[in-house]
């Protein structure tokens, strides 16, 4: 056994303890702020809607996105949230998540006046952050599906917001399965960039919601 064999043995080791550790964590911390059902969920002035993109590369609708309208369309009729923060990625004049998410649940009956766009949500990270800093919530709903609410949870919670989350409908796993390999990294890196405290892309003036 050579020596550099040796030492990709340990730190393939040490990277899957990471992973295993971030995860567990992550998935602990949120248990008890999850809600699958709109009768038991509380009720917040706010839900945070957290972006992606609205097709996948093959040009089809992507199942995320269409499930995350319909979980926060279900909230706001139910009377659970009164506004919705569209946070989604704004980077390119070509590219606008919040715009066309506007768009959608309009078709799904949210009155425009209703919902508030935050353009700068290019990570999970910076729709936390911006939620709080930027829109000046502190109590607000994530929506989005259950792996991605967990990661958004342990953000909120250590940035110090009292949020809870609604999953929205997932996706099979062999649909999802990219996705899912990509958020156990994903669970590592909000690690690293609290470790680093890494900051949002943008910050801004204050907005006031409602």
């Amino acid at each position: 056994m050579t020596k550099v064999f040796k030492i990709s043995i340990v730190l393939l080791f040490i990277g899957l303890c990471c992973i295993f550790i971030a995860n567990k964590s992550i998935t602990t911390s949120a248990k008890k702020k999850l809600y699958t059902s709109i009768n038991t969920i509380p009720k917040n002035k706010v839900g945070l809607l957290l972006g992606t993109s609205k097709y996948v590369a093959t040009g089809q609708l992507n199942l995320y996105y269409q499930y995350r309208i319909q979980a926060a369309a279900a909230l706001y009729h139910a009377s659970k949230i009164e506004f919705i923060l569209v946070s989604g990625d704004n980077s390119t004049k070509s590219y606008n998540e919040p715009k066309k998410i506007k768009e959608d649940l309009i078709k799904k009956g949210i009155p425009a006046n209703k919902i508030v766009l935050d353009y700068a949500g290019f990570r999970t990270l910076d729709s936390i952050v911006r939620a709080q800093k930027v829109f000046g919530e502190r109590e607000f709903t994530i929506i989005s599906q259950k792996f991605h609410n967990e990661r958004a949870l342990y953000l909120a919670n250590y940035f110090n917001n009292n949020a809870i989350a609604f999953n929205a409908k997932s996706v099979s796993p062999k649909y999802g399965i990219k996705v899912q390999i990509r958020e156990y990294f994903a669970r590592v890196k909000v690690f690293i960039d609290l470790l680093f405290n890494i900051k949002p892309k943008f910050l801004g003036d204050k907005i006031t919601i409602g």
